[in-house]
């Protein structure tokens, strides 16, 4: 096992929070001593203790003299409801660390390295750091942007429609499709729609995976007009004071005062979201709307599953991106590609 072995391996284990540490990021950690793995941890869910501190508290024996393997800087800092990673790793005389990622908090950003280079602990970092950064993607843009990270989900056929004339619409996708989509829902910590997908469909907008146990996303409508359907689900089932109105005119709903929020524009939207921690959200409905987002800029990656079918007429799956010149068209790098079922999805980050 060399360092990039143990940086793999503190991927794994930071992958066992998915879902659950928003805003903070996913992190894991290996300690070892004399070529033996002592101990490791991740960080498990917002407001419990950091992935270092867990492989700390879970050696086998004492961690003095030993290399510490992290996939992100320790914090040093102490505003947080955590107390700070780096003076522990002095205090247990950590003999070493090896870090995959700087932090790009500007709390920390470098800070934490320093620390424990002032007290003697060797540093090194950098070590797998693009596969790093793609683990912590949205982390990483929501401190460099201080904007939320919003994952547009579109599905159509393979001539780009998500619907016939006449709206309907299920399913365009096949059943392995659609339970993926409730797998990458229970990843987000918000599900986005506009106000006609909500009338049109009634969607539900929760996570229906067999033993889920984590949180429900919040369900997010955007609203011009004010005027949606009282008897949506949303609104009526038990996570219904999870459900945030964006509107740009009165709405008369039963819903905590707190949770309709009128807005001028997509920035106010966004900074609201912002003063709720959202960092990380789920775009799942409405052509108009996702393209009002695209050409705001506010979309950072897509998901697009295409069954291999045709309807020739029909809804398209966006509508004018005002686009006059092929070179400023939209497009995606980094691209992933996955069958589930028939359905082809390609996921990429928006350049």
């Amino acid at each position: 096992m060399n360092d990039f072995d143990y940086i793999k391996q503190t991927f794994e284990l930071a992958k066992r929070g998915l879902g659950r540490t928003w805003p903070n990021p996913l992190v894991g950690s290996v300690i070892v001593k004399n070529n033996r793995v002592i101990g490791q941890g991740h960080h498990v869910q917002y407001g419990d203790a950091h992935a270092e501190i867990n492989a700390l508290n879970n050696c086998t024996e004492s961690p003095e003299g030993s290399t510490l393997y992290v996939n992100l800087e320790p914090c040093c800092h102490t505003d947080k409801q955590t107390p700070p990673c780096a003076q522990r790793l002095i205090k247990e005389k950590i003999k070493k660390v090896v870090i995959c990622n700087l932090d790009p908090n500007p709390k920390v950003n470098g800070q934490g390295v320093a620390i424990l280079r002032q007290h003697g602990i060797e540093v090194e970092h950098g070590i797998l750091d693009e596969e790093g950064e793609k683990l912590n993607e949205v982390f990483f843009f929501n401190q460099r942007s201080n904007s939320s990270f919003v994952h547009l989900k579109l599905a159509s056929t393979l001539d780009g429609k998500i619907a016939l004339p006449n709206g309907e619409s299920k399913w365009i996708t096949g059943e392995v499709a659609r339970q993926h989509v409730h797998y990458l829902r229970s990843l987000h910590q918000g599900v986005i729609i506009g106000a006609e997908t909500l009338r049109k469909d009634n969607p539900q907008l929760n996570v229906r995976l067999e033993n889920f146990q984590g949180e429900q996303p919040w369900r997010i409508v955007f609203t011009q007009s004010g005027k949606l359907p009282k008897e949506s689900q949303i609104f009526h089932d038990e996570h219904s004071h999870k459900t945030l109105i964006f509107t740009h005119a009165p709405v008369d709903l039963k819903l905590p005062p707190e949770n309709i929020l009128q807005i001028k524009d997509l920035s106010e939207a966004f900074g609201l979201l912002k003063e709720r921690k959202l960092i990380n959200l789920f775009f799942e409905g409405g052509a108009t709307l996702a393209s009002q987002f695209i050409q705001d800029k506010r979309v950072q990656r897509v998901s697009y599953f295409i069954n291999p079918s045709f309807l020739g007429s029909g809804k398209s799956a966006l509508s004018d991106l005002n686009i006059t010149q092929l070179q400023h068209r939209p497009k995606l790098f980094n691209l992933e590609s996955q069958w589930f079922g028939e359905d082809l999805m390609l996921s990429g980050r928006v350049q």
